[in-house]
């Protein structure tokens, strides 16, 4: 895995988003931070860039994408272990994420649960279905 330059400042600046490579060519990325910000689409708020405190507050799992060509290989699970090792590194008790509903099946099979059904507005008014979920580490 190599750091990918072309993602939300917070993710590149704490070196925690993950891409995965065939041929010279991305087919799988994600990461985590250990910011505020729960994704990027939830729109620029003050506190985005505050530190999580790892005792209490779980680390975000963010990004997570799977080219439709390199689905069910285990992509998607090789970069959710790598986010959960270095949350575990730096102490995280818990990861959450903002899970969209095709994203669901791969969560729940690596031990997230669900928390809350929602709806996401994208800016262009597109809504999307998605699930908030929690794994304790």
């Amino acid at each position: 895995m190599r750091y990918v330059a072309e993602v939300d400042p917070l993710l590149l600046a704490d070196e925690t988003y993950f891409v995965l490579e065939a041929g010279g060519e991305p087919v799988a990325c994600g990461g985590w931070s250990r910011r505020d910000r729960l994704y990027t689409g939830s729109g620029a708020a003050a506190g985005d860039a505050r530190l999580l405190d790892p005792r209490v507050e779980p680390a975000r799992v963010r990004a997570m994408f799977v080219r439709d060509d390199w689905t069910r290989r285990g992509l998607g699970r090789a970069i959710l272990e790598a986010c959960e090792a270095a949350a575990r590194a730096e102490r995280f008790r818990m990861l959450s994420l903002m899970a969209t509903l095709p994203g669901v099946p791969l969560y729940l099979a690596f031990g997230f649960q669900p928390l809350e059904e929602t709806e996401v507005v994208l800016p262009d008014g597109v809504a999307l279905a998605c699930v908030s979920m929690e794994k304790p580490l």
